[in-house]
């Protein structure tokens, strides 16, 4: 974190980043010195309420984050940027977005946790758009210029107020990752799924080592002593109850217990009871220390592709194991009425055997079990997801595929991903077209 103390002093000329969060309650000019350098500005973490007109001598501006402040309204000033494609304005105040707002390049817009009620048409203008964040708002209806933003691959729209999913929206041939959760749209959970789950007194469980914190909530190893029972070891989650940029961690946790068994989720023992503080939490299978992640999240350069290792390889039937795995949990997510909406590498433990587990329930939503042009095309918008997956799988085997199966394999993937929604592949289809031996 950089201090204004430096800027001030100069020390931080030529930089290409800076980050300030010192209660900050006006913009300061000294920023204007790093213009010719400066691509990333992050002010999240303050108490501003607007910056200034002239913002556009930041002609190198590419990235502009100001989460966490008082804002009211998105300023104008940010669409003068010729060079902007991303902006962050998660949870402020933000009630009003005009179209001047808005720069060309847009490419990925955050506007979690705000009090939006309406968006500008003008947002359907932006020709670049691949990435919207709208989780946490009012909204009622979304742009129908929207129709017109065939890159856009990832919406976040839950927890508004949105009574249904325009046509247009199940249509867009890029769209992969979509989340809705929590709008009067969404077909109810199961509630006697939820209701028929296990409660776990919050005295039988006893916390150990972190391992790991998300944006919905912190995990942990624990040991779970049921009366008369030897002590077994589990993983605890306690859920933060705040927005993310997914949606609500509540909705997360009914997707996870509604989701029931398969063998490449993670299975839950139980919901906590009797919490001190009345947190919420899932008490779940301890995950073998043998898996690990199989990418990282997207940078801000790949913005909705995830982002792997260099030394990342496979042979055939590894990769070929966690592609039908994958199949197989999404097919059985989809009979649930779950689309899970963040199907990527990031959110797969994996071995070196195959075996792997779809986790991070997030973004998950609940659609109609009985077959129709909405829920086909819901499931489909997921088949795209794992299309992306089965391509960055098959650029990483290094062994054991011939030319023809390769040639297969790249087939089924262009079918995944083609622009027809519902041209696709479902998930029955895929299992068995992923048969190759």
């Amino acid at each position: 974190m950089d201090t204004l103390a430096q800027l001030r002093a100069g020390q931080l000329t030529g930089i290409t980043r800076l980050d300030l969060a010192c209660g900050l309650t006006e913009f300061p000019r000294e920023i204007f010195d790093l213009a010719d350098s400066l691509e990333v500005l992050n002010l999240s973490g303050n108490a501003l309420s607007s910056l200034p007109d002239d913002l556009h001598r930041l002609t190198r501006l590419r990235v502009l984050f100001c989460s966490d402040n008082l804002f009211t309204e998105l300023p104008a000033c940010i669409g003068q940027c010729a060079a902007l494609t991303m902006i962050g304005f998660k949870a402020n105040a933000i009630e009003k977005v005009p179209a001047e707002a808005l720069p060309p390049l847009l490419r990925w817009l955050i506007l979690t946790d705000n009090r939006i009620v309406e968006l500008p048409e003008e947002l359907g203008d932006r020709p670049y758009l691949q990435k919207l964040m709208l989780a946490g708002n009012r909204l009622q209806r979304l742009p129908e210029r929207l129709s017109q933003c065939h890159r856009l691959e990832l919406i976040r729209i839950a927890a508004n107020q949105l009574s249904e999913l325009p046509e247009w929206l199940l249509t867009l041939p890029s769209l992969t990752w979509l989340a809705y959760a929590g709008n009067p749209l969404e077909t109810e959970a199961d509630v006697a799924a939820l209701d028929a789950t296990t409660s776990i007194a919050w005295t039988e469980l006893r916390l150990e080592q972190q391992l790991g914190e998300g944006a919905s909530g912190v995990i942990h190893r624990a040991t779970w002593a049921r009366p008369g029972q030897a002590a077994t070891p589990v993983a605890v989650k306690l859920y933060k109850g705040e927005m993310t940029s997914d949606g609500s961690p509540l909705h997360e946790m009914n997707a996870c217990i509604t989701a029931g068994l398969h063998p490449n989720l993670i299975r839950v023992e139980g919901r906590i009871a009797d919490h001190p503080e009345q947190q919420a939490g899932l008490v779940m299978q301890l995950i073998d220390p043998s898996y690990r992640n199989l990418a990282a999240l997207p940078s801000l350069a790949s913005c909705t592709r995830d982002v792997y290792t260099e030394d990342t390889r496979f042979s055939a039937n590894v990769a070929l194991r966690m592609a039908r795995g994958i199949a197989s949990v999404a097919e059985h997510l989809h009979d649930q009425g779950i689309t899970h909406g963040d199907l990527y590498g990031h959110n797969i433990l994996w071995n070196e055997h195959g075996d792997c587990l779809l986790g991070d329930f997030g973004a998950a939503s609940f659609h109609a079990t009985s077959d129709s042009l909405e829920s086909r095309a819901l499931q489909r918008i997921e088949v795209r997801a794992f299309g992306v997956l089965l391509g960055e799988l098959l650029e990483r085997i290094d062994s054991g595929l011939s030319d023809a199966e390769r040639a297969r394999l790249e087939a089924l993937q262009q079918r995944c991903c083609q622009p027809d929604v519902l041209a696709r592949p479902g998930f029955s289809e895929i299992l068995g077209l992923l048969d190759i031996q």
